[in-house]
């Protein structure tokens, strides 16, 4: 399992490469371009028992943004639904209030537990959701969420403090601490070490013996329609509840998830 990088007490923490960041778009373009290429691969994945998901977007994204995982997901035998909540601008308006009224909403229509499945700043959300409500969620996936040190400066930290209105801190607060620690049911990571936005490094969960990290090769933009992440998450929704295991990378998966 990759761990974070040490922090030493004088180490500047520094988002990503602006060269990174300014291939997001190239590189999240021909990520999308391989998913029908990859359709025989995709197709191997677990199958999904029907159980509700409920897919949050990233920073300024709407459900729009979340389209191809759903689709893929219902294909694969899962109950995929879209937040809901318009374009994700931040923790406002009662937006943690909505989020679990709509997570309630969906358990009890379905009469099951909802795995959460969060892009970047959804996944954030997705891991407090989970905190608040364990009762109602099976599971846990982030893609490139930066949970693990929110106070670590990002490629879009100024646009996300403008929106929502916040003065950037210098001292890590005891809410960022809170962050970092995992929902009590099973919780994956997934996440790019070449990602432009994040630090890879800040999107990673703690070891524990229902937490995991499953690095992929790609973008931060593009990780909802990369098919080794999709191929991935479908295998982690797919196992049966109380049954999780951590994600098997032997043969062909260990030379492609690294």
């Amino acid at each position: 399992m990759a761990e974070p990088e040490e922090r030493g007490p004088r180490r500047r923490r520094r988002p990503p490469s602006p060269a990174l960041l300014f291939a997001e778009p190239t590189r999240a373009l021909m990520e999308g371009m391989t998913l029908g290429p990859s359709a025989a691969l995709l197709r191997r994945a677990q199958r999904g028992d029907g159980h509700p998901v409920m897919v949050l977007p990233g920073f300024t994204a709407g459900d729009t943004s979340t389209r191809a995982l759903r689709g893929y997901l219902k294909q694969q035998g899962f109950r995929a639904h879209p937040w809901l909540q318009g374009r994700n601008l931040g923790p406002r308006d009662a937006l943690p209030q909505r989020m679990a009224a709509r997570l309630a909403e969906l358990s009890e229509r379905h009469g099951r537990k909802v795995s959460l499945l969060g892009w970047s700043l959804g996944g954030i959300y997705a891991r407090e959701l989970a905190k608040r409500l364990p009762d109602r969620v099976r599971q846990v996936v982030t893609l490139g969420s930066p949970f693990a040190d929110v106070d670590r400066p990002t490629n879009v930290t100024a646009l996300f403090d403008w929106f929502s209105d916040r003065r950037r801190r210098t001292t890590r607060s005891d809410r960022a601490l809170a962050l970092r620690e995992p929902p009590p049911m099973p919780s994956t990571a997934i996440y790019s070490r070449t990602d432009g936005v994040v630090h890879w490094s800040t999107c990673l969960e703690p070891e524990t013996d229902h937490t995991e990290n499953i690095p992929v090769p790609g973008s931060h933009s593009g990780l909802g329609f990369n098919p080794l992440v999709l191929y991935a998450v479908a295998d982690r929704l797919s196992q049966p509840e109380g049954e999780w295991t951590p994600f098997e990378r032997s043969g062909w998966r260990r030379h492609l998830y690294r």
